[in-house]
């Protein structure tokens, strides 16, 4: 499924790309006036393949679950059954995603890969558990490569299962304590940087558990053999079995499974972008179909968003995960295509274009 996945993404198309810059041009408004919402209407309209894009709506959020080993290092002071207990809150609507998702009308699907324990049947669960959570990354692999490539296939089951469904913009969530961790693991070995600048205080820790944490991160990445920022898809499968988490995974597979369906994806905080990282590694192209929701307070975030090459709509601050800086971010997708559905052009509406 992964190989077949891979195979079907396209990267941007130049053509689409260039109707839709010019098509902006004759809208009734001075060329470059909606600044970012352009270029982000002409990004959607290169990754369709067609100008004007397809409205990205309806949307759909998908929240991955995992739990880590090296919760076990002390790494946050969150204890780890608050995993399966979120999990709860999603599913019972309670979250701040569930608020987020019901102000947007997105519908959210909790996804169980990796959660310590077993979750009972409820509507909006889908399970594929693919272990019950990942082994200390600061000691050895936090997976196996065929536990890495399991739980990437299930977000891509879970992307065309969404997209089947009617989705036309997936958004991406996630659930896991000890995440940041593993986070600050991947973006350090994939944008090739030192644990200290992308190591960040996740739900909030104090300066003692912090430096443990960039120790902790160094520790995975000496221990794993890691250095330099991966390029081929081999070295990608490793590191992300190295020191990921099963939602890493899984985000990364769901990210590449809306680009093979050329789906935009909107990614959430610091754990969706250093699952971008991976489908980026695995196929570049898979960046043309993404859109940073937002910019995360966690500094690991802002260095993937730059090796991903990608601008964040709104910086808010935040650092919840789940799901909610993505969420916030869709109606501005929204409203950037539906301006190219929408506006007049100056001949349509019998408008005087300025002289150029």
């Amino acid at each position: 499924m992964l190989a077949e996945t891979l195979a079907a993404i396209r990267p941007a198309d130049p053509g689409a790309i260039a109707a839709a810059r010019a098509y902006q041009d004759r809208l009734t408004k001075p060329r470059g006036s909606l600044g970012a919402l352009e270029e982000l209407a002409v990004r959607l309209a290169g990754a369709a393949g067609t100008s004007p894009p397809p409205m990205p709506e309806p949307a759909a959020l998908a929240i991955f679950a995992g739990d880590h080993g090296v919760h076990t290092r002390g790494v946050t002071p969150w204890p780890q059954e608050v995993t399966v207990q979120m999990v709860a809150n999603f599913l019972a609507g309670g979250a701040v995603a569930n608020a987020f998702a019901a102000q947007a009308g997105v519908p959210v699907t909790v996804v169980d890969v990796g959660v310590a324990a077993d979750l009972p049947d409820a509507p909006g669960l889908v399970k594929q558990k693919i272990a019950y959570g990942t082994d200390d990354l600061s000691k050895g692999p936090a997976m196996s490569v065929d536990q890495a490539v399991r739980a990437l296939e299930a977000g891509i089951t879970v992307a065309r299962d969404l997209v089947a469904s009617g989705a036309r913009c997936l958004i991406t969530g996630d659930m896991g304590i000890a995440n940041t961790t593993a986070s600050a693991a991947l973006i350090a070995v994939f944008a090739g940087r030192d644990p200290a600048e992308v190591t960040g205080r996740g739900t909030g820790i104090d300066d003692a558990t912090y430096q443990l944490k960039v120790d902790v991160v160094r520790d995975a990445l000496r221990t794993n053999g890691l250095s330099g920022a991966m390029t081929a898809p081999s070295e990608a499968l490793r590191a992300l079995a190295a020191v990921g988490g099963f939602e890493h995974a899984a985000l990364a597979g769901f990210i590449l499974g809306g680009a093979a369906a050329r789906v935009p994806v909107i990614l959430d905080g610091v754990i969706a972008g250093a699952a971008a990282l991976v489908a980026a590694a695995l196929d570049p192209a898979a960046t043309d179909h993404c859109v940073a929701g937002h910019r995360s307070a966690e500094p690991g975030h802002t260095v993937a968003l730059d090796h991903l090459g990608l601008h964040p709509l709104v910086d808010l601050e935040l650092r919840l995960g789940e799901g909610s800086g993505g969420l916030l971010a869709h109606p501005i997708l929204c409203a950037a295509v539906r301006v190219m559905h929408d506006v007049a052009t100056f001949d349509s509406a019998g408008v005087t274009e300025k002289p150029v």
